[in-house]
């Protein structure tokens, strides 16, 4: 059995730098658990938009995300890492999905919201640099990796989202 208890206060510990996947406890039942409800907040947001295509692309965005550093860890024969690595990565994805969806319902269509945005911008800049910490801590590697490897994968789904669902 999961306890929530325990691993909510290490995965608000990830989004102040504090702690890495390395504090999760090890095994694929956590990171299926997560990994699924990540997937599910996803399709959340995507009804309060009442965009139905954005499912796809959400689900998408994951599987990149899943699939690059699950590839990365293997090719540095740290395969043991990827279950700690994609739960603590679902864990603070739910987390900022949900700071997402408070956002949303703060929105106003059709009218300017500027200090909305710089909190939307700011929200999306610490998420960035959480995952750059997580990519870093799994990776064994300096800051400017993790953050190397954060925008490379958020270019990426760009990229392929743009060509796939265009």
């Amino acid at each position: 059995m999961i306890d929530v208890g325990a691993i909510l206060p290490r995965l608000l510990q990830m989004l102040r730098l504090k702690s890495g996947p390395q504090d999760l406890p090890a095994g694929w039942a956590l990171a299926i658990g997560l990994g699924l409800a990540y997937i599910a907040e996803g399709f959340i947001a995507d009804r309060i938009l009442g965009d139905t295509e954005t499912a796809p692309r959400s689900l998408m965005a994951i599987g990149v995300q899943f699939l690059v550093i699950a590839t990365l860890l293997n090719l540095r024969g740290q395969v043991n890492r990827v279950p700690q690595t994609l739960s603590a990565l679902a864990g603070v994805g739910l987390i900022f999905g949900l700071m997402s969806i408070i956002l949303m319902y703060q929105a106003v269509p059709g009218q300017d919201q500027p200090t909305l945005a710089l909190i939307w911008f700011g929200v999306f800049i610490w998420s960035l640099v959480v995952d750059a910490h997580v990519y870093r801590k799994a990776l064994s590697s300096t800051m400017s990796i993790g953050m190397l490897v954060a925008v490379m994968i958020f270019a990426c789904n760009f990229f392929l989202i743009q060509a796939v669902f265009r």
